[in-house]
């Protein structure tokens, strides 16, 4: 009976988390089938292909499709950063656990889609194929489905962290106050009489300027909350002043 191959393979350090313990350090050995993809090989090692860069083979880049051989060595890197997503405009889509980030997002103008109730990882996957959108999670299983048109992890479970990876990673165009943070439709220059059926008392009495979703008809204004919403965009800004 042949023995099955055996691989050598190492982890960049950034996908640790998606690894055994045993793994995070270190080229250590892997058992293969002889007939299955280091693309594959590397999935079932806990690594989401979203995560994965180039796939070096004893010095050589090869694709996910290579057959590996016994006694290569593999060096999984990392998604180069800024990640490029070839073929449609940078929009995203996020799942239901992402409603935070979804929200900042779109407060920054960048164009999210978000699902708030949880449709299952088929209907997430083909509306990530049909809008072509970045499908954004922290579910390793949704994002190995095949027929995503692209996707990442979201690392951290802080909102702010969580911002920080996503315009770090993919440097989306940023076009603050923009879009409606509850539908994502983009927002116009409005007159108090024009809002004024979606406005209390206080706020007609207070404020003047505002602004309305062309899609949904909210109105927003300066109100109190602005000063916090102010200063996430100002953070964001500054960071991308930064990389520049």
């Amino acid at each position: 009976m042949t023995a099955a191959p055996e691989i050598h393979i190492a982890f960049a350090r950034e996908l640790a988390v998606f690894v055994p313990r045993g793994r995070r350090s270190g080229a250590t050995p892997a058992t293969t089938d002889g007939v299955s993809t280091l693309g594959h090989v590397v999935e079932s090692l806990g690594v989401p292909l979203t995560e994965v860069g180039a796939l070096v083979v004893d010095g050589r880049e090869v694709p996910v499709s290579h057959i590996p051989a016994a006694g290569e060595s593999v060096e999984v890197r990392a998604v180069e950063r800024p990640q490029r997503v070839p073929g449609a405009p940078l929009r995203f889509l996020l799942d239901v656990h992402l409603g935070t980030l979804a929200r900042r997002l779109r407060l920054l103008g960048v164009d999210t889609a978000y699902e708030s109730t949880d449709i299952g990882d088929p209907a997430l996957a083909a509306r990530s194929a049909a809008e072509q959108r970045v499908m954004l999670s922290r579910d390793r299983g949704l994002l190995r489905r095949r027929e995503l048109w692209a996707g990442a992890f979201v690392y951290s479970t802080r909102s702010e962290e969580q911002l920080r990876d996503v315009l770090d990673r993919f440097r989306p165009e940023l076009k603050p106050w923009t879009r409606c943070t509850a539908c994502n439709g983009l927002l116009r220059e409005a007159t108090k009489e024009e809002v004024s059926g979606r406005l209390e008392g206080g706020t007609q009495r207070s404020y003047d300027v505002f602004a309305q979703c062309r899609e949904c008809g909210r109105a927003y204004w300066k109100g109190a909350h602005h000063e916090q919403l102010e200063a996430i965009v100002e953070r964001a800004l500054s960071m991308r002043t930064h990389e520049s």
